[in-house]
C-alpha cells in the first residue's frame, strides 16, 4: 500500500499558514500528476481548517519522489518557497494514512470535535477528484472506507448525536455577544454561496432566522438563494445591508476582503452591536474590524477555544471505532496486494499443466485415457496450489506480503508484473468433474 499524505492543520501551525498554502489547492493534484510519474492518483482535502493531500505512489520507493512533485506544485500554485511548503506539512505513510483520514472524516480532528461538515466535505473532495481524474482507485477505496467509519462514528457513538459543528458553535458566541440570545429576531448577512454558507443556512433556518441576505463575490448569490431561500445582495445592495446587520457571517474566502473602515463608515452612528463570524479561512474581514466601536468579531480561532470538550467515553469509542477501521482496511489492502502474485503462480501452473497435457495429447489423442489424467493432474495442482494461496493470505494480513512475491520469484523466476503468455488450448472438456471409462 504505496499511499502516503501530507497534513498541515489547525493543530500544528497558524491558520493564515494554512490559508497561503492553500492558494491554487484545486489545480495542485493535476499539476503533480502531469510532471511526475511516480504519482498515481492524489486528492485534496481543502477545508477552513485544514489543508491535506493524500496521494498513491507508483511504489514504495517513489513515494519521496510522489511528494516532493506535490511540495513543487504546491509551491508553484501558492507562490511559497518550495522550503517552507515543505517544512508546513507533516508527512503520513503507511497505516498512518488511514488512520488518520478516518479520524478527520469522523470528526475526532477537528477544532469542534464530532463536527458533521467535515464528513461531507471529505466525501466532496473525492467526487471532485474523479470529475478531474486524479482519484486512483486505491485512493477511492481509502476515501470510501473514511466516509464508511465516519458513519459508523455517528451511528454508534454519541458524537453523532450532539450535532455539534463550527458553524453551531460559531453562532451560540455570536448569540453569547448580542444584545439579545434570539436569533429569529436577526438581521443575518451570508458571506458565500459554498458548503459552509450552506450550512449556516441550514442552521439559521432551523434557530428560527428569517430575515438573512447572501452576498457572493463571484455573483452566485442569486442561484444559491432560489434553492435556501433567503435575498441575494449585489455589490451595490450590500452596503446597507451590512449597515442594518446585527450579524454578518463570512464563508466565501474570496480575495475581496471588507476593510475596518469599510465597517467603520457603514456603522457610523449605530450603538447597536454589530457581531462579525469569519469563518473563510483566507478572511472575508480584516482583522482590524475587532477594534471597531460596537463590533464584535468570531473567528475559527475563537471557535476552537469555545468549542465543549466531548465526553471521555464517546471520544473512546469513536476512536476504537477509527482504529479498528484502519486496522481492517490496512488487511484488506495487503490482502489485494498479493492478489497479483497469486494470479502469477496459478497460470505459471497452468501453463505448466496445460504443456504436459500437450504431450499426453500427441502420444494418446482426445480419449478418455487423456481426459483421466487431467483429471488426476487437474486435481493434484488443485490441492498443491492450496497451501500457497492460504499461505499469501496470512502473509498480507500481518504486512508480509513482499516476502512472497520474493519467494515466487526466488523459486520459480516468477514476478506479478510479468506479461503472462495465452493458455494452451485443452480438450474440448471445460470442465472435468469426474474421468469417462472405457474406451472412445
Amino acid at each position: 500500500m504505496n499511499y502516503f499524505s501530507l497534513v498541515a492543520t489547525h493543530s500544528d501551525i497558524d491558520l493564515e499558514t494554512v490559508a497561503r498554502l492553500s492558494v491554487g489547492a484545486s489545480q495542485v493534484a493535476s499539476s503533480a500528476l502531469q510532471d511526475s510519474s511516480a504519482l498515481n492518483g492524489a486528492v485534496t482535502l481543502a477545508t477552513c481548517n485544514r489543508f491535506e493531500i493524500y496521494g498513491e505512489a507508483a511504489s514504495e520507493a517513489d513515494i519521496e519522489a510522489a511528494r516532493s512533485s506535490l511540495i513543487a506544485a504546491i509551491s508553484n500554485e501558492s507562490g511559497l518557497p518550495k522550503s517552507k511548503v515543505s517544512g508546513s506539512f507533516s508527512t503520513l505513510t503507511g497505516q498512518d494514512v488511514p488512520r488518520h483520514l478516518f479520524s478527520v472524516s469522523a470528526g475526532l480532528d477537528s477544532a469542534v470535535v464530532g463536527e458533521r461538515e467535515i464528513a461531507g466535505q471529505v466525501r466532496r473532495a473525492l467526487v471532485e477528484s474523479q470529475g478531474v481524474g486524479t482519484a486512483s482507485g486505491g485512493l477511492v477505496r481509502l476515501f470510501q472506507a473514511a466516509s464508511r467509519t465516519a458513519r459508523d462514528v455517528g451511528a454508534q457513538t454519541a458524537l453523532g448525536a450532539r450535532g455539534r459543528s463550527i458553524v453551531s458553535v460559531a453562532l451560540d458566541l455570536a448569540a453569547d455577544l448580542s444584545s439579545t440570545r434570539e436569533l429569529a429576531e436577526k438581521s443575518v448577512v451570508v458571506f458565500g454561496t459554498g458548503a459552509y454558507a450552506g450550512a449556516t443556512m441550514a442552521l439559521l433556518r432551523e434557530r428560527g432566522c428569517t430575515d438573512i441576505c447572501v452576498y457572493s463575490p463571484s455573483g452566485r448569490a442569486e442561484s444559491f438563494v432560489a434553492t435556501r431561500g433567503g435575498t441575494a445582495l449585489t455589490d451595490e445592495t450590500l452596503p446597507a445591508a451590512l449597515t442594518k446587520a446585527d450579524v454578518v457571517i463570512g464563508c466565501s474566502g474570496s480575495e475581496r476582503r471588507v476593510s475596518a473602515e469599510d465597517i467603520r463608515q457603514l456603522r457610523q452612528g449605530i450603538d447597536r452591536t454589530l457581531v462579525i463570524v469569519d469563518l473563510a479561512l483566507n478572511h472575508d474581514f480584516d482583522p482590524e474590524v475587532d477594534w471597531v466601536e460596537n463590533v464584535e468579531l468570531i473567528t475559527l480561532e475563537s471557535v476552537r477555544l469555545a468549542a465543549p470538550e466531548e465526553q471521555a467515553e464517546s471520544l473512546r469509542q469513536a476512536g476504537e471505532l477509527v482504529t479498528d477501521a484502519a486496522k481492517s482496511f490496512q488487511e484488506q489492502a495487503n490482502s489485494r496486494s498479493v492478489d497479483a502474485a497469486i494470479v502469477a503462480l496459478r497460470k505459471h501452473t497452468q501453463q505448466v499443466l496445460d504443456a504436459e497435457m500437450s504431450r499426453v495429447r500427441a502420444q494418446h489423442g482426445c480419449t478418455a485415457a487423456a481426459e483421466e489424467v487431467e483429471f488426476a493432474l487437474r486435481r493434484m495442482v488443485r490441492q498443491l496450489l492450496h497451501v500457497p494461496t492460504v499461505r499469501a493470505r496470512q502473509l498480507a494480513a500481518e504486512g508480509r506480503q513482499e516476502d512472497y512475491t520474493a519467494a515466487l520469484e526466488a523459486l520459480y523466476g516468477i514476478e506479478p508484473d510479468d506479461g503472462v503468455a495465452p493458455l494452451a488450448q485443452s480438450c474440448p472438456v471445460h470442465e472435468v468433474s469426474e474421468p469417462r471409462t472405457g474406451t472412445a
